[in-house]
């Protein structure tokens, strides 16, 4: 019988708490971007600012990553995963109601199971089909349409995507899905080109969505003049969404897979509570209920065991 040394034991709780620390930084983080609309910077906007910095950053540090994301066909799928994950979710958080939009969000081992076996080969087992279940389960509770509809009015009572915010959610789902496949699929490759794909990503995708509503008169363009009310606070998510790269990188690095994941789930918490305790949203019975089956979902993909194919 073999026990845990109190030195492993601490450096396991330090990665635990390091991946804490990345959901905290996720899930809390609707409100500044919020915030920085309000102050006249379109969350879109936001998000390619920070990500052109934070890339600018990781370039200084790493200019070799540069030639890695140039010459690997493969990472610019990973580019366009984390772009749209990042622009997808900040935008969904910013206007729609924030428990809604992460619950969604979640539906990631749905999209899993089918991009694993589209994009590694992976067997589609019975616990795949049982997660996949769940997962669809709570989202047509979440999205049940309220109240009725008129009669004859098929497509308003389908349990489907309503909103904008909704639609978000889910395509923020989808493609953070794809990019953990990515990842999986590319993890031989450089560390730091892998980063600043995902960087990248996110400054470029978010940039161009915003420059297309921009220019349909949709949002405004960051102006020089509202520059003072907002440069501060997109230098401090900088620094905040590094860091909490950074400690995810090294929480996962030093604990099992399954237990990375379910850490990371915490980021639900953090969501819904800081949501319901400032106004970013409500957790409604239907909510809960169809939330709870979509973690449960979640769950269950993150203590499965490694399925090889």
């Amino acid at each position: 019988m073999t026990s845990t040394s109190p030195v492993a034991g601490r450096a396991a709780a330090f990665a635990a708490l390091a991946l804490v620390f990345n959901a905290l930084v996720w899930g809390t983080s609707w409100w500044p971007f919020r915030w920085l609309q309000a102050a006249g910077l379109h969350p879109l906007w936001a998000t390619a600012l920070i990500y052109t910095l934070a890339s600018a950053v990781i370039l200084a540090v790493r200019p070799r990553a540069f030639g890695q994301v140039l010459r690997t066909p493969a990472l610019w799928l990973l580019v366009a995963a984390a772009g749209t994950t990042n622009a997808a979710f900040n935008w969904g958080v910013v206007i729609g109601d924030v428990v809604r939009v992460v619950l969604l969000f979640y539906l990631m081992p749905l999209w899993t199971v089918l991009l694993a076996r589209l994009l590694l080969g992976e067997r589609f087992t019975a616990a795949a089909a049982l997660r996949t279940v769940l997962a669809l389960v709570g989202a047509a509770i979440v999205l049940w349409p309220e109240g009725g509809a008129e009669p004859g009015d098929f497509a308003r009572q389908l349990p489907l995507p309503r909103s904008l915010a909704d639609w978000l959610g889910v395509v923020g789902g989808f493609s953070f899905a794809l990019n953990n496949v990515m990842l999986r699929r590319e993890a031989a490759r450089p560390e730091e080109g892998r980063a600043l794909a995902m960087f990248l990503g996110g400054a470029v995708v978010a940039a161009a969505v915003a420059g297309v509503l921009a220019a349909s008169g949709q949002a405004r363009w960051p102006t020089p003049a509202s520059a003072p009310d907002w440069l501060l606070p997109v230098a401090g998510l900088t620094v905040l969404f590094l860091a909490g790269n950074l400690a995810l990188q090294y929480g996962a690095a030093r604990l099992a897979a399954n237990r990375t994941s379910v850490v990371m789930l915490t980021e639900v918490v953090f969501a819904s509570a800081s949501a319901i305790a400032f106004g970013g949203g409500t957790l409604t019975a239907r909510a809960a209920l169809g939330g709870g089956l979509i973690v449960a979902s979640a769950l269950l993909a993150a203590l499965a065991p490694a399925e090889h194919h």
